[in-house]
């Protein structure tokens, strides 16, 4: 199975995971190339070699008509919505990801305001739909990430998303940002992508509304049931745009799997801190997955089905992984049930003793083995007929979903539904 390890202990950026992406590849100037001929207007992509306490990587440069975009932190004399760390000099990378909103007007359209002007999501949609040689689901990622940004900057500022306006400042050079990771990860296409705890750096930073903690409430509410933390560096170092990325594109959060690399890459961001500035990207093979189990039997020809299935709930309950009955013959040609539970090693004396408790044995067998199983994650999908369970299974070169029974035998009852339909309308849904 293909995994792609996202290494976040120094947050996280939009022109930091383009570089540490763009490093996997064994043909990064081919995919630069594809990048340049996008058709994003007067953008171009830059890699330049950077060095961080020791380490070698790549910072991505973006120019817009031949200009690199100036970062906030260097230049206070305009007063945006982004934001930026007060009194401090340094930034996370050379231009700024923070894309909050101008909420000062009402039509969905680019707006002008003295001297600068503001752009919808329905024109960033425009651009982005707009690019022929972007692939559909590049496109379609690029825009699922960008509704995120909307819905995070929407919650921050009280506003509909239809009312949020991205300062053009910034804007091209977000969207280049955003269609290069999709691209990227497009053409990387891991089976799994987890992403580590976050470092969202700590203190405050400085916003045209005032000054507000961190991570800023965009960030915040992105990384909403994301393992997240401080730290003792100050200043921003996730993004917003860094935060959607990884919220969309996450598999899972937590510590790296068990995996063979194959590649490893290191996306650079512009400033120098006490650790190294950088996102470090891994991608390999996960190790297939092995567990260990025990198994404990009895037979029994004295027990009614409802004592048996009884027994058979109680030990689920208990913690049991599985319980099932096998009929066979007996002593004295007596037909009985073979009842088997799998458990954990640790919950071996639990199961014993409700065994010996819920069933008419005098004797339990216990028998070790070792299984291959799937990698499995559960996501809680929102659909027109209420939440459902659904179970994604992948390994040894298989993927499969489910939903699960329980979800699906509530939902068909309260609308009167047999399964079959219920899973054909989920489908088309």
């Amino acid at each position: 199975m293909n995994i792609l390890y996202l290494d976040c202990s120094m947050g996280a950026a939009g022109d930091m995971l383009t570089a540490a992406l763009l490093e996997l590849l064994p043909n990064p100037e081919d995919v630069l190339q594809q990048l340049n001929s996008l058709g994003l207007p007067g953008v171009h992509f830059t890699r330049e070699t950077s060095v961080k306490c020791g380490i070698t990587g790549t910072h991505m440069s973006v120019t817009i008509h031949g200009q690199e975009e100036e970062s906030l932190d260097h230049s206070h004399q305009h007063h945006h919505d982004h934001c930026h760390a007060p009194d401090q000099e340094h930034s996370h990378g050379e231009h700024h990801h923070d894309h909050a909103p101008h909420h000062d007007h009402d039509t969905p359209h680019t707006h002008s305001h003295g001297s600068h002007t503001h752009t919808s999501l329905e024109d960033i949609r425009h651009i982005v739909l707009g690019l022929p040689n972007l692939p559909p689901q590049v496109k379609e990622n690029a825009m699922a990430v960008y509704e995120l940004l909307a819905q995070a900057e929407g919650h921050a500022h009280g506003m509909p998303v239809t009312q949020i306006h991205f300062h053009e400042v910034g804007t091209m050079d977000a969207i280049a940002d955003i269609v290069a990771v999709c691209l990227l990860m497009d053409r990387l296409a891991p089976d799994q992508v987890v992403v580590s705890p976050i470092h969202v750096g700590s203190g405050q930073v400085r916003c045209a509304h005032g000054i507000l903690p961190v991570p800023a409430p965009a960030t915040a509410f992105l990384l909403t049931d994301v393992p997240i933390y401080g730290g003792e560096i100050a200043g921003e170092l996730c993004t917003p745009t860094g935060a959607a990325l990884l919220k969309h594109f996450a598999t899972r959060f937590g510590s790296m799997p068990v995996m063979r690399p194959r590649a490893v890459g290191y996306g650079m961001g512009k400033k120098d801190f006490p650790a190294a500035n950088c996102i470090r990207a891994m991608l390999g093979d996960a190790q297939e997955e092995t567990d260990g189990v025990l198994e404990l039997s009895c037979n029994v020809d004295d027990m009614t089905p409802e004592q048996i299935g009884f027994a058979m709930e109680h030990l689920l309950g208990q913690g049991a992984l599985d319980v099932y009955t096998v009929p066979i013959g007996m002593k004295k040609s007596r037909p009985g049930t073979l009842i088997c539970v799998l458990c954990r090693s640790e919950d071996r004396q639990k199961m014993v003793e409700q065994l010996f408790q819920h069933t008419t044995t005098l004797g339990i067998r216990e028998a070790r083995y070792q299984r291959y199983v799937l990698h499995r994650t559960f996501t809680t999908l929102d659909t027109p007929y209420g939440p459902v369970r659904r179970k994604d299974s992948s390994g040894y070169g298989v993927s499969r979903s489910k939903y699960e029974y329980e979800d699906l035998a509530r939902i068909a009852g309260d609308q009167n539904l047999s399964l079959e339909v219920l899973l054909a309308l989920l489908r088309k849904d």
